[in-house]
């Protein structure tokens, strides 16, 4: 099975990237609970700090179907949508890493 991966690149609103990680550390507790959640980071530009980007790796389809499924993810999504002024998100497969295992 191919694993899942999320790159989203988002810009929070103005005044609001405290919200935004606060949000993410309550997706971190609950992607920590997850084995099938191999990779879950939060990343903050440093030219510009209102742009951050997660970066996710799921073992496969069924690890990224529990993570959304998950009542933290669900209880993100209206938060997410108060604090994020625009979002790019792409879904892929890793084909090669360092740092995930076999």
């Amino acid at each position: 099975m191919a694993r899942v991966a999320i790159v989203a690149k988002v810009t929070i609103k103005e005044g609001r990237a405290g919200e935004y990680l606060a949000a993410f550390a309550r997706l971190l507790k609950q992607a920590e609970r997850e084995p099938g959640t191999l990779l879950y980071a939060v990343n903050r530009s440093a030219d510009d700090p209102l742009v951050f980007w997660t970066t996710e790796v799921y073992a496969d389809e069924a690890a990224f179907a529990a993570h959304r499924a998950s009542d933290a993810h669900t209880a993100a999504d209206p938060v997410f949508a108060d604090l994020i002024a625009s979002a790019d998100v792409t879904v892929g497969e890793t084909l090669l890493a360092k740092g995930l295992g076999a």
